[in-house]
């Protein structure tokens, strides 16, 4: 069974590829079956224009963020270390001289670090692997990226770089053995809020005691009648939050409790 998930292309699970997936189902079943054909295209399309609105995807994004809260107090939180997790990267920026720099995501959760470090004075470690070579270069791990951001751009340390991981499980299980050689038993992870959920089941799994350091929530930002205009953000939202839905789905049936 989880073979044959695996096997599925991601896109085709995701919006908005699943949405159209759907319409042409409709579609195909309009010249045989006009009624259901009609209900199968029409559904696909509601979908597609509700969760392309803030609006819309905020009703997938809410439920996830409120597996979580803000850290308030991160000085009283008993951590002994700061956990960041990659996220994308940009590739051969020009204006860093060709340098792979971490994407927006990315940088959204190092400036939380940054702040958190600053507050706590705790070390910090980098996660995110995936480094590749191609046509004879070697391109650096995102947690080298994030590395190089951190200490040249907000001026914080890093301790620890965890490079091999390809995903958050494997963040999880590669963090975990480096911290334990250092006695670190208890943590702040720092992750999109969205993100916030599956990265902790992964972390704890992994036998570190978690603290939730989340940012960057979108939940509650659609207040403005344009949130209720379809548009690319809304779109890339629900994207987010039903990726992460169905991650969590996945460790469940991977990793039963």
């Amino acid at each position: 069974m989880l073979d044959l998930l695996n096997a599925i292309p991601r896109p085709l699970v995701l919006p908005p590829a699943n949405l159209f997936l759907l319409i042409l189902i409709g579609l195909a079943l309009w010249i045989r079956w006009p009624r259901a054909g009609r209900i199968v295209a029409g559904t696909g399309l509601a979908l597609l224009v509700v969760l392309s609105t803030n609006v819309g995807a905020s009703l997938l994004v809410r439920p996830l963020e409120r597996m979580t809260t803000p850290l308030l107090e991160p000085e009283r939180a008993g951590a002994q270390a700061i956990v960041v997790l990659a996220a994308g990267r940009l590739r051969d920026a020009p204006e860093y001289d060709g340098r792979d720099i971490p994407d927006y995501y990315a940088l959204a959760r190092l400036r939380y670090a940054a702040h958190l470090q600053r507050r706590t004075g705790l070390p910090v470690l980098v996660t995110g692997g995936v480094g590749t070579k191609a046509a004879g270069q070697e391109t650096d791990a995102l947690a080298d990226a994030m590395a190089v951001a951190l200490r040249g751009d907000f001026g914080v340390p890093v301790k620890w770089i965890e490079a091999r991981s390809r995903d958050t499980a494997e963040n999880a299980a590669y963090s975990a053995a480096i911290l334990r050689k250092d006695g670190v038993k208890r943590i702040l992870l720092v992750t999109d809020a969205m993100h916030m959920p599956r990265s902790r089941t992964a972390f704890e799994r992994e036998g570190l005691e978690v603290v939730d350091a989340p940012t960057m929530f979108f939940g509650d930002q659609a207040r403005s009648l344009g949130a209720w205009i379809p548009e690319a953000e809304g779109m890339r939202r629900s994207w987010y939050a039903v990726y992460e839905l169905v991650g969590i789905a996945w460790y469940r049936l991977r990793f039963p409790a």
